[in-house]
């Protein structure tokens, strides 16, 4: 995958933490560890998108939409 040089600005406490998560050899690289990071977060962010949208829907009208034609007897069912 091709990457893209930027530039972030940081506080030094953060900035503190990361390079000591270097220098603790957790990550090879400050670029290595802001890049896991961020990937991590934007997976979360999906993640939990699909969870919000969920929480949206009305239980009561998504099983009525399921069991929608459930009581048809068998004879009333179109032939293919």
């Amino acid at each position: 995958m091709s990457t893209t040089k930027i530039a972030i600005t940081i506080d030094k406490h953060t900035l503190h933490e990361l390079d000591n998560l270097v220098k603790g050899h957790i990550f090879p690289s400050r670029s290595n560890a802001i890049q896991t990071a961020v990937k991590e977060k934007i997976e979360k962010i999906s993640r939990n998108r699909l969870s919000i949208e969920c929480s949206k829907l009305d239980p009561e009208e998504e099983k009525k939409i399921a069991e929608e034609g459930m009581f048809i007897l068998e004879d009333e069912w179109p032939e293919y």
